[in-house]
């Protein structure tokens, strides 16, 4: 595919998708003539239909990168997916298993035999053979495993012993290592014999004896000096490297900051493990990403756009349950304060507005929260700086809102009492919206727990169930029996 700007590589997926589900629709509509054919060859016509359509596929996305390819699966009915791959997937050696979401790649290998999965893994390394593993049933494992030679089933099983989110799980064995020793005449020829340098190659890691990292060497540096100086007069010392077991979000925004293409990752001796590159981390932001936004609405990360309908029927109802009772609890506090609301009938159409305006602000603050918690610039020296920060600006915007809704109500009801305990509610509740943001999010990422997850919804339901509280309590003790 020639190169693309966003906007026209989004526009060339469109057409491809739409030129696929063209195809797809003729091979229905032809399917069904053949079924209504009497035809005595009628099994020999539905196998030459059926060969000419996997053909017309194939030959469609044969030159389309497999990225691409996993948008166009992702994008289709479980039932044209499944066309569509068993049409395509024996030309393209697993590396579309690696771009589908994780929902996605669990209905495309459902079916396939493990000798099938393990020709799959056959052309894949071994850190991308540790994506899929996850997801591939334990018998195509072993047999992935007894393909492998010793070195390649090492690093799978180094790269499978650390942690999802640890840097070890998203490190590649694809690096050059030279020793500081040597000149740059014979480390040029060293690579010139290699034929190819590793994707991502941006500079070459120097150890010692001991593969112990002393520097890296950009390639920068490899072409611009004279090819007599020694690796040790021209490596940079003052590098960027990560070990093992750290954080990858840590060294997601050293990547950003850095604005590194790959680092070295060491052991805790200093030993070098392997390489962490920026393919690898944006992989891990998107990822990231996606779940953040997700599990913030209360949809499970896993939920496929075109799975069954009972399947993401129970990925959703937790989280609706916990709606069901907030909302609820909601209706009680209404109904305690019945007497209130018949007697002021203004009320009703006033709640809302506090409710709405406390969760909008109340939303607002644990966004910043949550996204400064993941940047890492929340720590225990300036969090209270930023509680108090956040309570004042919450003091100062409840009273600029509060005197703003106040005018209107006193305009629509003519009732200064009223608009004074609507602007009070309004103040109140937005100080009450501003700490349960800061709360919730601060408390999980306390307790170990991920900041994001479910924040907005409990947050919305503490929000409107304490306006519509605040508003009756101050109505009931300062309007009622006037």
């Amino acid at each position: 595919m020639d190169s693309l700007n966003p906007v026209d590589s989004t526009q060339f997926l469109q057409q491809q998708l739409h030129a696929v589900i063209a195809l797809l629709e003729k091979q229905e509509l032809e399917n069904t003539l053949v079924h209504k054919s009497t035809s005595s060859h009628h099994d020999l016509e539905e196998s030459l239909v059926f060969r000419q359509h996997h053909v017309r596929i194939q030959e469609k996305l044969f030159d389309l990168h497999p990225a691409d390819i996993a948008f166009i699966l992702e994008s289709l009915p479980l039932d044209q997916r499944q066309t569509v791959w068993q049409a395509i997937k024996a030309d393209h050696d697993g590396q579309v298993l690696l771009e589908v979401s994780d929902a996605v790649r669990e209905t495309l290998i459902t079916g396939m035999a493990d000798e099938e999965l393990a020709n799959f893994a056959s052309n894949l390394d071994a850190d991308e053979i540790a994506d899929l593993a996850a997801d591939l049933p334990k018998r195509a494992m072993l047999k992935i495993l007894r393909s492998l030679n010793s070195q390649e089933r090492s690093h799978l099983n180094t790269i499978l012993s650390y942690e999802d989110d640890q840097v070890g799980a998203f490190m590649d064995f694809g690096m050059i290592a030279i020793r500081d020793d040597l000149n740059l005449e014979a480390i040029i020829e060293f690579i010139r014999k290699l034929g190819k340098l590793p994707g991502h190659t941006d500079k070459l890691f120097v150890v010692d004896q001991h593969n112990i990292v002393k520097g890296v060497l950009p390639l920068q540096r490899l072409l611009t000096h004279e090819p007599a100086q020694q690796v040790a007069e021209v490596m940079v010392t003052d590098f960027v490297k990560f070990q093992v077991d750290h954080d990858t979000a840590d060294a997601a925004r050293a990547f950003e900051r850095y604005d590194l293409i790959s680092a070295p990752v060491v052991d805790n001796h200093g030993e070098l493990q392997g390489r962490l590159c920026v393919d690898s981390i944006l992989d891990f932001i998107r990822e990231k990403s996606d779940d953040d936004m997700l599990t913030q609405a209360g949809v499970g990360e896993d939920e496929d756009l075109f799975s069954s309908v009972w399947k993401s029927a129970k990925n959703r109802w937790g989280w609706l349950m916990i709606n069901v009772a907030t909302a609820f609890a909601s209706t009680r506090i209404i109904d305690v304060f019945q007497d209130t609301i018949l007697q002021l009938v203004a009320l009703a159409s006033l709640m809302p507005i506090v409710a709405a305006m406390g969760g909008n602000t109340g939303n607002q603050t644990s966004m910043l929260i949550i996204r400064s918690l993941a940047l890492g610039q929340i720590n225990a020296v300036n969090v209270r700086r930023l509680i108090k920060k956040e309570l004042t600006l919450a003091l100062l915007n409840g009273a600029f809102i509060g005197i703003i809704i106040g005018l209107l109500s006193w305009v629509l009801y003519y009732n200064l009492a009223l608009s004074i305990v609507i602007g009070s509610a309004m103040l109140i509740n937005l100080l009450v919206a501003v700490l349960v943001g800061l709360s919730i999010p601060l408390l999980r990422y306390k307790f170990g727990k991920d900041p994001a997850v479910g924040t907005s919804i409990m947050l919305t339901a503490i929000t409107d169930s304490m306006g519509f509280f605040i508003v009756l309590l101050l109505a009931r003790m300062f309007l009622i029996g006037r």
